[in-house]
This record gives C-alpha cells, sequence and structure tokens, in this order.
C-alpha cells in the first residue's frame, strides 16, 4: 500500500500543499514554540493526519467488501481498525490547530499529502486487503516516525506524545496483520 517502503520525508508536491495549509498561522500564537518550529511540525502533522485517513478509507471499504473463508473474522477486525483510526484523525487535526494552523482536510490535500496508494478499484482478494492494510499501517508508523523529532527539538512534548501513541497502535496493527499472513 505504501508508495515508498524508504523513511517517510516530504516529497516536492507534499510540502507545496503542507506550505499552503501553514501559510497562515495563527496570530498571537504564543505556546513556547517558534513560528518556523510550529508551521515544520503542523506540516508534519498535516502528512500524519493524510496516512491516517487515507488507510481510514482503504480499511473501511475493504470492511465492506472482503469476501472469502475468513469473512467473518476480517469483517470484524477490519471494522474495530477503520473505527480507531477514525477516531485518530480527530486528535491529529486538533493538535494542527493548536499549532495555529489550519487542518487539511479535503481528498485534494490528503492526495497529495498522503504516503499511501490509494485503495485499488477492485476489491483484492482478502489475504491481499490484509497485506496491503499491513503496509498501510508499517506507512503511517514511519511518517509518524518522521515527525517527532522535529517535535522533539522544539520542545512540543504533546505531538510526541500523540505520535508516540499513534506509533504503538500502527506497530500493532502491522504486527496483528503480519501474522495473519505467515503460513
Amino acid at each position: 500500500m505504501a508508495k515508498t517502503d524508504k523513511p517517510s520525508k516530504p516529497s516536492k508536491t507534499q510540502k507545496t500543499v503542507a506550505a499552503k495549509a501553514t501559510t497562515n498561522p495563527g496570530a498571537g500564537v504564543n505556546i513556547g514554540i517558534d513560528d518556523k518550529d510550529r508551521g515544520a511540525i503542523a506540516g508534519g502533522l498535516s502528512r500524519v493526519l493524510a496516512d491516517t485517513y487515507t488507510l481510514y478509507l482503504t480499511t473501511h471499504n475493504f470492511h465492506w467488501n472482503v469476501t472469502g473463508p475468513m469473512f467473518n473474522t476480517l469483517h470484524t477486525m477490519f471494522m474495530a481498525q477503520y473505527t480507531e483510526l477514525w477516531t485518530a484523525a480527530d486528535p491529529i487535526a486538533e493538535r494542527i490547530r493548536s499549532l495555529g494552523h489550519p487542518a487539511p482536510g479535503s481528498y485534494a490535500a490528503y492526495g497529495a499529502l498522503t504516503s499511501l496508494a490509494d485503495a485499488p478499484t477492485t476489491p483484492p482478494s482478502a489475504m491481499e486487503m490484509v497485506r496491503i492494510l499491513k503496509e498501510g499501517h508499517e506507512a503511517v508508523a514511519r511518517t509518524a516516525r518522521g515527525v517527532i523529532p522535529m517535535a522533539d527539538e522544539a520542545g512540543d512534548e504533546p505531538t510526541a506524545d500523540l505520535l508516540t501513541q499513534r506509533l504503538t497502535v500502527h506497530e500493532q496493527a502491522a504486527w496483528m496483520l503480519r501474522s495473519m499472513l505467515q503460513e
């Protein structure tokens, strides 16, 4: 599912979209993090939000379209995962807003910012769905991990904490999905 397996560094397009999303920082934001750092962190969080939402949509799609002997198990697992992803989007977006920047919220912005490929137009097999979702969780973990150093260097403990929590969720989900793929 990942567009790339390399550590998630923003592409030129991602930087452009993130810059557009962060060119109007909130006036008067004085939380102890300078404007440049807040902008960079908000841009990184925007990529995490885009990855999260893209993975949410793919997971929900697979929940609707899974078939085969493992239908009930996967249908239930995918529902738990898409519910968690949906719930996770709001705190990420609200952290961006707390930093004084607008949160991206359109498919166009998410498409430009995400490191994940879109869901296949034709539903894949159940085990291919599992593989795609495993790769998606790994990709979101890489994106989140890439933002933590920025947050740490800026003394942005709330962002570092949020991203650490997200890493725990994505790494555990990837492990569970990886385990299903083993023979």
